[in-house]
């Protein structure tokens, strides 16, 4: 089992596409212009801009073309709900986006402007400013969001700490999306009261400083989320694979690991932290319906992901 996950990882087109902007990412770190205002920036889920004992949080996704073309409703939902847990992952709350949108005809635009509705009032989020264009080529989708923290409370993807535990938080009672069989929907049937409490107890971790660091499960999957985490972080990850738990709605659906760990878990988060501040994690996910569990630990080897099931292990890849 553990050569097929990491034949799955190492083939991952998600993982890799990530990999392939390491290159893009150096060039701007390098050639771009710098400014003491700003408190962390490239690499975290959402960048952040110093404002007295405040940090601005801003974060920008891109919506696949295919997927605005084929599911134009679910990628204005989604423009939303990306950019959404990108600042709930850093322990932040969002106030509002900004959205830059062109489609090919006015039917498709009008159902990705109703997704886009959706989302907002879903989580709450004024859309405040945008950019449109009608009868385009091809349909894009871009959406830019601000939210807000202490500076005190901010949780970084790049603060993972040597023997740390590795988390996964996660909301299991969602259901597989009509996207993609790779998609784990958890909001879309729920109403906003019931996504938003999900959510807090990201902001309750942030507030008792209980994690060092944190990134969301996006399409990279549990184990590209991981190698994204530990780059920021130059450390590297052992996980357990038998620590894994898939949920009961995918077990029934006969979902192995290796699909399960490829999944877009809507409604999850990555958390490094230290042993003993465990517990009180995991007590406030399950307080605010989230499982969590330890799936893992932070080692002394930058970059590299190590997988084991608890007799045998293997190193996978170096990010």
């Amino acid at each position: 089992m553990l050569k097929q996950i990491a034949k799955s990882i190492i083939n991952n087109k998600n993982i890799l596409e990530k990999k392939e902007l390491n290159p893009i990412v150096n060039y701007i770190q390098t050639h771009s212009f710098k400014s003491s205002r700003i408190f962390s920036d490239i690499g975290e889920d959402a960048a952040t801009i110093l404002n007295k004992d405040n940090l601005i949080l801003v974060t920008t996704d891109r919506i696949k073309t295919d997927f605005i073309k084929n599911f134009p409703y679910g990628a204005g939902f989604s423009s939303i709900l990306v950019s959404v847990d990108d600042i709930y992952a850093c322990g932040g709350t969002p106030i509002a986006a900004s959205i830059i949108l062109s489609f090919t005809s006015k039917e498709k635009g009008q159902k990705i402007i109703e997704g886009i509705c959706e989302g907002s009032k879903k989580f709450k989020i004024p859309i405040i400013r945008g950019h449109t264009k009608m009868n385009a080529e091809h349909e894009e989708l871009s959406t830019t969001m601000i939210g807000e923290i202490k500076k005190e409370h901010y949780i970084s993807a790049g603060n993972a700490q040597i023997d740390d535990a590795i988390i996964l938080i996660m909301d299991v009672k969602g259901r597989v999306g009509k996207a993609s069989k790779f998609y784990f929907d958890t909001t879309t049937f729920k109403d906003s009261r019931e996504v938003l409490i999900k959510r807090k107890a990201m902001n309750i971790i942030a507030r008792k400083k209980l994690a060092h660091a944190s990134k969301d499960v996006s399409n990279g999957g549990i184990f590209g989320t991981i190698l994204q985490l530990i780059k920021y972080s130059r450390v590297g990850a052992d996980i357990n694979i038998t620590k894994l738990s898939i949920p009961p709605i995918l077990v029934e659906k006969n979902y192995d690991l290796i699909m399960f760990s490829q999944m877009y878990l809507t409604t999850a988060f990555i958390l490094t932290a230290s042993l003993k501040n465990c517990p009180e994690i995991i007590n406030t996910c399950r307080e605010h319906d989230l499982e969590a569990y330890i799936i893992g630990k932070i080692i002394d080897h930058p970059n590299l992901l190590r997988i084991n099931d608890g007799i045998n292990s293997l190193d996978v890849i170096e990010f």
